[in-house]
C-alpha cells in the first residue's frame, strides 16, 4: 500500500466513525509560550483539553506534521542513527472532546489495524497502565485491561510504568493513562530465538510503538496533585512513517516511499549507495530526515535563525550540512535539490511545499552557502589551535570556543584531532556546555501557580474592536515568577478591551481601576490556548468587584496606523514588484512597523519610492474601513482576500478591506486611512535568500522623522557657513577631502620607505633571530606594509611596532617571519594578546602576524621592553 492510501484510509475510516477531518495545523505554534513547534497530534487541540475552547466536533480526525528535537528517544543528535525516529514525522489520530472513550478507542483502533490495514495480530503487543505507588498512588487501567483482553491474547498485554504509560502535556494540565499498540516484524528465526514481550519499549528497530491511546482522566495541578477531570477525552497518537514501515514490508522508516525518493536523489547527488557503508547511510538518512523538517518549517514561515524557534531550524539544518559535508563529501550546497523531490512526493498531501518550493529551496541555498563558509573558517582555525598546541589533548575550552563562537561542529572537530593524532578534552568540553546550559537555564527559569478561580465563566469575549474600555469582572488568576520579570500576575476577565498579541500586532497596555480608586497597570496582553491574559506587577485589592478596564488609547492608535499601513505597504508591494510578493512576517509596534515579503533582489531607489508614493496616496484618499466578521473562509477568499500560509484559520473569518487591499486579519485598525496622516520608509534590507524586509513608520514617528532630519539639516547649514545649496557644499568638501587623503597616503608611503632603512638598521639578532622592538608614527594600514615589506628580506624576523594614535589609543603589532613561527612555535596572537593587557586592551590574529589595541599609551614602553622575553 502506498503511503498517499495509507494516510486516505486512516481518515476514511475515522470519517465513517463520524469524525470531523480537519487538515494539518502550522507546525509553527503561535498561542502557546510551551512551545515552539507543535511536537504531537493533541497540540493544536490543546484549548479544548483546558476547556478554552469549543471544538467544531466533538470527534476529530487528522494527519498531523510534528517536530520534535528532545525528550524521550528525540535527542536530535540521535537521528539518524537508528531507522525509526525523526525531526519531523506525521501523526495520525482520533480525538474525543468529552464523547467517547476507552471502550470505542481500543475498538476502532484494533479494528482498523487489523481488520482494515490487515496487520497479523500475532505480531502486534499491547500495553496498559500498571498503577503506581509514588505520591500520585494511582491504581492499574483495569478498564483498559479488561476492554483488550476481548480483542488480544492476556499474555500479549503488558503491563507498563509511569515513564512509558502514563501521558502527559507538561508539569500541569491535562494528563492520565495510556495503551501503546507495539508491533514485532522481526523475522521468524530471530522471533524463535528471542520473546517479542521482552523487547517491547527495549529500543529494538523491528520492535516498535505504532500507536498510543491517550485516556485523558486527570488534571495535573500546579502543586503536582491530581483531580479528575469533569469530561473524560481522547487522544490518540500513529506515528505514519512507521505504519508505512509495517503495511511495505520494510524493515526501515527509511525503507519506505516517504524517503526512498530523496534517498536516492541524495545518492545520485553525492554518487554514492545507500546500504553500501554504514557512515554515508548515517549521512544520508539524517539529511533526508532534516530537509523534511527545514523545508515543511519554511514553508509554514519559519525561517532560520539565531534565536528561538528560527534556532532550532537553523541547527537542524546545519547538521544535515556538516554530515553531508564530513561524510558523503559535499564541498558545495546540495541539500535545497531536494526540495523538488520531497514536493512530489508530499505536495498533494500538504499543498504549502508546493506553493512555497522556490522560496525553500532559495533559504536552503543560502543557509548552505554561510555554513560551509563557517566551516572552512573554522577548519583554518582549528588548524591554528593545533599547531600553537604543546600537548597532544586540545582543551575542552578552545573547543568549546570554536563551537560557540564560531558554530564548528564539535563532532567534526573531534574527529579531525583524530585524524591528525590528536585528542579531544570532551571532559573539558562537555564542562563548557553545561555552563552554558545552566546560564540558559537560570536566565529562563520559572514557575506558573494554578488558576485561582474567582467566578465560574468560561467565556471571555473580546470587545476591542468597539471599545477601548469597559467594566470588567476578574473571573480568574494566577501567579507567574521568573528571572527576568521576577513576580507577574496573569489576569483573565469575562469580557475585555484589550487586544491580546497576535498576527504581529503588540498587546494592548493600561490600567484597571477600581470603585475605589485603586489603579493596577495591565503591561501587556497576550492570547494563551484561546484566553486573553492581562499581566500587572500587582494584584487587586478587592478581587470580587468589577473594574474599568482603559485601553491605552494613544497607543492603540499608533498601532493601529502601522498595522494598517502594513496592509496597504503589502498591497503596494505586490502592485509595484509584481504578484509573486507574499507576506513572511510582521512586527506591528506603535513606534515602527516590520514587514517581512517574498522578493528575489534588493529593491532601487525609484521602486522604494513608487511603494511609498502608493501608500501614502491610499492615505490621502481617506479610504474607510471596511469590516466584515464571522464570515465564512471560502466566501472571504472569493472576495480577493489575501490569506497566509503557515497561518491558522477557522472556518469564520474577518476580513479587513480598505479600497482594493482585502486581507484576513485579527489585528485592530483605523477607521479611515487619513487617520494614519503620512507614511515613511526607513530601511530596506534581506532577511534570508529570498526575503526582504522594510521597517517604516507612520503618523507622529514621522513627524519627529522629519523634525530631527529639518534640525540636521540647519546644523549642517550652520557648519557650512549657511551655504545656500549644503548638497554641492558637501560635494566640494569630499573631493577636496579625496584629494588631500591621497597626498596624505603618498606621504605615509614615503615616510615608511624612509622608515624600513632606519629598522633595517636597528635589527638586533637574539638567538638567531632578528628582533627589533620600536615605537613607530605610522597608521596601522602603513605598519602592516612596513613590516610585511622588511619581511620580504628576511626569514628569521621577529618585530613589534607600537603606536599612539592618540593620548587614549594605542596600537601593537607583531610580525614573526612563518618560518620562525612554525619552527619555533613563536605565536604573533599570543604576544599581543598578553603584552595588550599593557595597555589595557587586547587582539589576537594568526601566529604569524597579529594586533591588539588598547586605551593606554602609557603602557607601551613596558610593552617593548618585556617583548624580548618570547624569544626563548
Amino acid at each position: 500500500m502506498k503511503s498517499q492510501d495509507i494516510r486516505a484510509t486512516f481518515l476514511n475510516f475515522f470519517k465513517e466513525k463520524n469524525h470531523l477531518i480537519v487538515p494539518s495545523a502550522p507546525m509553527v505554534t503561535k498561542d502557546d509560550p510551551t512551545l515552539l513547534f507543535v511536537n504531537s497530534g493533541m497540540a493544536p487541540f490543546k484549548e479544548y483539553f483546558l476547556g478554552n475552547g469549543t471544538p467544531k466536533n466533538n470527534r476529530i480526525s487528522d494527519s498531523q506534521k510534528c517536530l520534535r528535537v528532545s525528550g524521550k528517544h528525540n535527542d536530535l543528535e540521535e537521528v539518524g542513527y537508528d531507522t525509526y525516529h525523526h525531526t519531523l514525522f506525521e501523526m495520525l489520530g482520533n480525538w474525543s472532546f468529552g464523547d467517547y472513550f476507552k471502550k470505542e478507542a481500543i475498538a476502532w483502533a484494533w479494528e482498523l489495524l487489523t481488520e482494515v490495514y490487515k496487520i497479523d495480530k500475532d505480531i502486534l503487543y499491547v500495553t496498559i497502565f500498571e498503577g503506581s505507588d509514588d505520591a500520585d498512588n494511582l491504581k492499574m487501567d483495569t478498564e483498559a485491561y479488561d476492554i483488550w483482553k476481548q480483542f488480544i491474547a492476556e499474555d500479549r498485554i503488558l503491563k507498563g510504568n509511569k515513564k512509558d504509560n502514563f501521558w502527559e502535556m507538561g508539569d500541569q494540565g491535562p494528563c492520565g493513562p495510556c495503551s501503546e499498540i507495539h508491533v514485532d516484524i522481526r523475522s521468524a528465526e530471530e522471533k524463535a530465538k528471542v520473546d517479542g514481550r521482552t523487547l517491547i519499549n527495549e529500543d529494538h528497530p523491528q520492535v516498535v510503538e505504532i500507536w498510543n491511546l491517550v485516556f485523558m482522566q486527570f488534571n495535573r495541578k500546579a502543586s503536582g496533585e491530581l483531580e479528575e477531570l469533569p469530561n473524560k477525552h481522547i487522544d490518540t497518537g500513529m506515528g505514519f512513517e512507521r505504519l508505512c514501515m509495517v503495511l511495505q514490508n520494510v524493515q526501515s522508516n527509511y525503507d519506505t516511499d516517504v524517503f526512498k525518493p530523496i534517498i536516492s536523489e541524495i545518492g545520485t547527488i553525492t554518487n554514492t549507495t545507500y546500504g553500501k557503508n554504514e557512515k554515508q547511510d548515517i549521512a544520508t538518512r539524517v539529511i533526508s530526515d532534516h530537509v523534511r523538517a527545514v523545508a515543511f518549517s519554511i514553508a509554514d514561515g519559519q525561517l532560520p535563525s539565531n534565536t528561538g524557534a528560527g534556532y532550532v531550524i537553523r541547527r537542524i539544518l546545519r547538521r544535515a550540512i556538516r554530515y553531508g559535508f564530513t561524510f558523503l563529501e559535499k564541498k558545495e550546497p546540495f541539500i535545497y535539490r531536494l526540495v523538488d523531490v520531497l514536493s512530489k512526493k508530499m505536495g498533494d498531501a500538504f499543498p504549502e511545499l508546493k506553493a512555497q518550493k522556490q522560496l525553500i529551496e532559495n533559504v536552503i541555498r543560502e543557509e548552505e552557502s554561510s555554513f560551509l563558509k563557517t566551516l572552512d573558517k573554522g577548519l583554518i582555525l582549528l588548524e591554528t589551535i593545533i599547531s600553537t598546541s604543546k600537548t597532544k589533548e586540545i582543551s575542552g575550552e578552545k573547543a568549546f570556543e570554536l563551537y560557540d563562537t564560531y558554530g564548528f561542529p564539535i563532532d567534526l572537530t573531534a574527529l579531525i584531532l583524530s585524524e591528525k593524532g590528536y585528542t579531544l578534552d570532551e571532559k573539558g568540553f562537555n564542562e563548557e556546555l553545561q555552563k552554558q546550559k545552566n546560564r540558559s537555564r537560570a536566565a529562563s527559569e520559572s514557575s506558573t501557580d494554578d488558576w485561582t478561580i474567582i467566578s465560574e465563566d468560561s467565556v471571555e469575549e473580546f470587545i476591542g474592536y468597539d471599545s477601548l474600555e469597559a467594566n470588567v469582572k476578574l473571573t480568574r488568576y494566577r501567579k507567574v515568577t521568573s528571572k527576568k520579570d521576577g513576580e507577574m500576575y496573569q489576569l483573565v476577565f469575562n469580557l475585555t478591551p484589550f487586544y491580546p498579541e497576535g498576527g504581529g500586532q503588540v498587546g494592548d497596555k493600561g490600567y484597571l481601576e477600581d470603585v475605589h480608586g485603586d489603579v493596577v497597570y495591565i503591561l501587556d496582553t497576550k492570547k494563551e490556548n484561546n484566553v486573553i491574559i492581562h499581566f500587572t506587577k500587582n494584584l487587586p485589592k478587592h478581587l470580587n468587584e468589577s473594574f474599568k478596564a482603559v485601553v491605552d488609547k494613544k497607543q492603540r492608535y499608533r498601532t493601529e496606523c502601522n498595522h494598517t499601513a502594513t496592509h496597504l505597504l503589502h498591497q503596494a508591494l505586490r502592485e509595484v514588484l509584481g504578484t509573486h510578493v507574499e507576506q513572511k512576517g510582521s512586527a506591528v509596534h506603535s513606534k515602527y512597523l516590520r514587514f517581512d515579503f517574498s522578493h528575489f533582489s534588493k529593491l532601487t531607489v525609484d521602486e522604494l519610492r513608487d511603494v511609498e508614493d502608493f501608500v501614502n496616496a491610499r492615505i490621502e484618499g481617506k479610504l474607510p474601513l471596511v469590516e466584515k466578521r464571522n464570515i465564512p473562509m471560502q466566501q472571504a477568499i472569493d472576495e480577493g482576500a489575501l490569506a497566509l500560509f503557515g497561518e491558522k484559520y477557522g472556518d469564520t473569518v474577518r476580513a479587513i478591506k480598505f479600497g482594493k487591499s482585502v486581507e484576513l486579519c485579527g489585528g485592530t485598525h483605523v477607521k479611515n486611512t487619513g487617520d494614519i496622516w503620512h507614511f515613511k520608509i526607513k530601511s530596506e534590507g534581506a532577511v534570508a535568500a529570498g526575503i526582504r524586509r522594510i521597517e517604516a513608520i507612520t503618523n507622529d514617528a514621522v513627524k519627529d522623522f522629519y523634525f530631527d532630519n529639518n534640525r540636521t539639516l540647519f546644523e549642517i547649514k550652520d557648519l557650512l557657513n549657511n551655504a545656500k545649496e549644503p548638497v554641492k557644499a558637501v560635494q566640494k568638501l569630499q573631493d577636496e577631502n579625496a584629494e588631500l587623503q591621497k597626498q596624505i597616503q603618498q606621504l605615509l608611503k614615503e615616510k615608511a620607505q624612509n622608515l624600513s632603512g632606519e629598522i633595517k638598521n636597528k635589527l638586533q639578532e637574539i638567538n638567531g633571530v632578528q628582533f627589533l622592538a620600536t615605537k613607530v608614527d605610522l597608521d596601522a594600514n602603513g605598519i602592516k606594509n612596513l613590516a610585511f615589506e622588511i619581511g620580504k628580506e628576511h626569514k628569521n624576523l621577529f618585530l613589534l611596532f607600537a603606536t599612539a594614535p592618540s593620548k587614549e589609543k594605542a596600537i601593537l603589532t607583531c610580525y614573526i617571519s612563518k618560518e620562525l613561527a612554525n619552527e619555533r612555535g613563536y605565536d604573533a596572537g599570543k604576544v599581543v594578546r598578553e603584552l595588550g593587557k599593557l595597555i589595557h586592551g587586547g587582539g589576537g590574529g594568526q601566529n604569524f602576524f597579529a594586533t591588539a589595541g588598547g586605551k593606554n599609551p602609557g603602557g607601551i614602553p613596558k610593552v617593548l621592553e618585556r617583548a624580548k622575553d618570547y624569544l626563548v
